[in-house]
């Protein structure tokens, strides 16, 4: 095994940067089809109806109960032979970012959706109550009641899902996608598994440096939501 190279470690980054933006990519829509997805299952949780509410209590159950690289092989391997034995479709053209998104976005709605659920829960019902006497409609109430303060109590935990989905999206070059991780996995392959050390630990960088991205933003939200939280907790001045 070869001595610590300074200088490879060094070039790694001008050779796994390239595909940063394919992992960015995946990251954010990832993030935007799980919320969406996740507040409609919350929804679900929340409804009055015994069907919906089972079927999404069932959905969180068993997206939860599943690793992510088996889910991914799912999606992966599973979904192209399901849409051309039922519907007679065939996506085995579809790009392979399409097939991680699809299972990233419905493993982390699972958990988004237990995250807002309990955030909207946490609400003190007496303010939507006095909300709505003092002539708020239903959709006023929320926009500007609940709302703000389901954001303010989420981001903790919305933020530690987005850290998940932002590791598990790391698996995705064991389906051949060329992310970052699937360039330094090729980097490494093109010198024999020599230089591993020096690869991991350029990638682990960037990760690190995404992961405090995430963090001080989270940071930021919370102090802008938190502002408003202090009105939003009392209707009478929303009103005014």
């Amino acid at each position: 095994m070869p001595p610590f190279s300074f200088k490879f470690f060094l070039s790694v980054f001008s050779e796994v940067l390239p595909y940063f933006p394919v992992t960015l990519l995946i990251i954010v829509a990832s993030i935007i089809f799980s919320s969406l997805l996740g507040a409609l299952v919350a929804s679900g949780q929340l409804s009055r109806s015994p069907i919906w509410r089972t079927l999404s209590q069932g959905y969180v159950f068993v997206l939860r109960s599943t690793p992510p690289i088996v889910l991914l092989f799912l999606i992966f391997y599973g979904l192209p032979k399901l849409l051309l034995l039922s519907l007679n479709i065939n996506i085995n053209d579809w790009q392979k970012s399409i097939f991680v998104i699809i299972a990233l976005s419905l493993l982390f709605a699972s958990n988004l959706a237990e995250v807002f659920k309990s955030a909207y829960l946490s609400v003190n019902t007496g303010q939507r109550e006095a909300a709505l006497m003092v002539g708020l409609s239903e959709w006023q109430t929320f926009y500007r009641i609940t709302l703000p303060q389901t954001i303010v109590v989420a981001l903790p935990n919305f933020a530690n899902t987005v850290a998940a989905l932002i590791k598990d999206a790391a698996l995705a070059y064991v389906i051949g996608l060329l992310d970052m991780m699937g360039a330094g996995d090729n980097l490494i392959s093109r010198n024999f598994g020599h230089h591993s050390l020096e690869t991991y630990l350029a990638l682990a960088i960037i990760y690190w440096f995404l992961f405090v991205i995430i963090e001080q933003g989270a940071k930021y939200l919370e102090r802008y939501f938190g502002k408003s939280r202090a009105i939003a907790s009392n209707p009478a001045e929303v009103v005014s």
